[in-house]
């Protein structure tokens, strides 16, 4: 072997550089039920309409024709993808959709044949004729595929594009598209204020500590003496400030206890949409809850856990400006912890807090994805458990909890996939449980070892999960999967802080595995419904 065929090659810098997606990205505020088949076609819709705008085309649109094609045409009716598409149509996006209007709006443009093109003028579309589904049809690239063609008056083709929604809510076409879909150029809507090119900026930017795998990451926080957390804080102030960044967390925590609250307080005799006929199950098991700790009761109660940032933070951010180099920020707003003592009284409000969630996210609520709709619960549910029942400091602990848990996203995302089209369940209930397990664990006061161990316990255990919704609808077996997964996720870090951090298997080797399972797993166990519990249970 010559010196040259030993040397290792430098990766390219534009797309090799690092493993960091934005917290931010891989956290969205959106809209149920699905983060790939709802808000990724949303985004998918209003970013075509927004390019015709940009090329000055719009004003000749008299029609568009949309197709879906594989898993979203399979199980696109019950996960919510043609209205998703035609609110994307008519300008809308997931994260400001009023989505109470969502269903009239629906409702009108099937009764009227017609919508309104970006809220401007209405076009004739006709859903049964001009919305495809293409059931057994996939395109190359991706499951989750879309094209949108839009015609003249005189129905020749201006403009077509395709689209794939990879998971999460990301969005890529071919100019976008790379490994694991890591470029995320896509994933949030730019906005009038954020233009194409700070877009492009932010996806292009070098991370302040790069890594792209696990044993990457705990290497630079050896090499920092700093926690995972810390690293995500530090790369994160490439792209924002300190005070955005933590007003951003603390939104994304309370978009997550109001969906819990909005699912523990609704109707006890309220059922979910579709033909299953599934009734709301987290208001009749709060209400168990709290006649447990309070006695019987006359008014349902809610353990408000929102927080509002501090007008005296943890450290001064804005005045902060050494460089990283001399003393990082993430030091000072982010302490090393001491170890917390563990308390479990009820994996009750485990439970009850995701299954509140997830009958949200089914119902089209407003949630976040964590890393997407279908596992929305998983998280936010062992955070809120943490901060009703060990937290002393919530807004320092929410912003550790979820900066550690996009750490371990962002592996998965770039190392194999959270998409259940692509990889199944193991994708997306399976990454939220080894998410929170980290997460947990570290704001237990786990070493990064310790976190790192938990995160492959909670993957590991969950290898090999399929996707099989019954009527394609984001609810059976989907709401009851992120409560067991929460409770895995506790089990996981227990496991984890009870050890040293030495483990045989590690997270890079049980992603790398993820990967491999999901391109052996059959096509019908990922999410279309063509296989397992969704042709065994049968829909009356």
């Amino acid at each position: 072997m010559t010196s040259a065929a030993k040397e290792t090659p430098v990766p390219d810098e534009a797309s090799d550089h690092h493993a960091v997606v934005s917290t931010f990205d891989l956290f969205s505020i959106g809209v149920g039920p699905s983060s790939s088949h709802t808000v990724g076609p949303m985004r998918a819709a209003k970013i075509f309409i927004g390019d015709l705008k940009e090329a000055n085309m719009l004003e000749r649109v008299a029609s568009l024709r949309i197709d879906m094609y594989g898993s979203l045409a399979l199980t696109g009716d019950g996960h919510g993808t043609p209205d998703a598409i035609l609110m994307g149509v008519e300008g809308e996006a997931p994260e400001s959709v009023e989505t109470s209007t969502i269903k009239s709006r629906v409702q009108d443009i099937h009764t009227n044949k017609s919508l309104r093109i970006n809220g401007t003028h209405r076009i004739h579309f006709d859903p049964e004729k001009h919305l495809i589904f293409n059931y057994f049809q996939s395109l190359p690239q991706h499951p989750n595929g879309l094209r949108f063609c839009a015609y003249d008056k005189d129905t020749n083709l201006i403009a077509t594009n395709e689209y794939f929604s990879i998971g999460g809510g990301f969005v890529v076409n071919d100019k976008t598209q790379m490994d694991h879909g890591e470029n995320v150029y896509y994933k949030q809507d730019f906005s009038e204020e954020a233009s194409l090119a700070d877009r492009q900026q932010q996806d292009i930017a070098v991370a302040a500590l790069p890594f792209k795998n696990a044993q990457e990451l705990l290497e630079v926080c050896r090499r920092e003496n700093m926690t995972i957390a810390q690293v995500v804080f530090e790369n994160e102030l490439k792209w924002r400030s300190a005070e955005e960044i933590r007003d951003r967390l603390l939104k994304i925590w309370n978009t997550m206890d109001e969906s819990i609250r909005n699912g523990v307080m609704a109707s006890t005799q309220a059922y979910l949409p579709g033909k299953l006929r599934v009734k709301r199950r987290a208001p009749g098991l709060y209400n168990k809850l709290l006649k447990g700790l309070y006695g019987p009761i006359s008014v349902k109660q809610y353990n408000d856990t929102q927080i509002a940032p501090t007008s005296n933070p943890v450290s001064d951010l804005s005045s902060h400006t050494t460089p990283h180099t001399e003393s990082p920020l993430s030091l000072s707003v982010l302490p090393k912890r001491e170890r917390k003592r563990f308390f479990l009284p009820a994996l009750d409000y485990l439970s009850v807090y995701a299954i509140a969630v997830n009958e949200e996210n089914a119902c089209g609520g407003r949630v976040v994805t964590a890393p997407t709709n279908g596992a929305a619960g998983t998280i936010p549910s062992v955070l809120k458990y943490y901060l009703e029942f060990i937290s002393e400091n919530p807004e320092r602990d929410v912003m550790e909890f979820l900066l550690t848990t996009a750490a371990i996203g962002m592996l998965f995302k770039r190392g194999a996939s959270i998409s259940a089209a692509e990889v199944g369940c193991q994708g997306e209930v399976g990454v939220a449980c080894s998410m929170a397990a980290a997460g947990f664990t570290a704001v237990m006061g786990g070493s990064i070892d310790q976190v790192e161990n938990a995160a492959e316990i909670g993957m590991e255990h969950n290898l090999g999960l399929t996707c099989d919704p019954i009527a394609g609808l984001v609810q059976v077996p989907c709401i009851e999967r992120n409560a067991l997964a929460a409770v895995k996720a506790i089990a996981a870090a227990q496991l984890a802080l009870n050890g040293e951090g030495d483990h045989r298997v590690t997270l890079d080797q049980v992603i790398e595995t993820m990967r491999q399972t999901g391109l052996d797993m059959m096509s019908k166990y990922k999410e279309t419904s063509q296989g397992g519990l969704a042709v065994n249970v049968p829909v009356c």
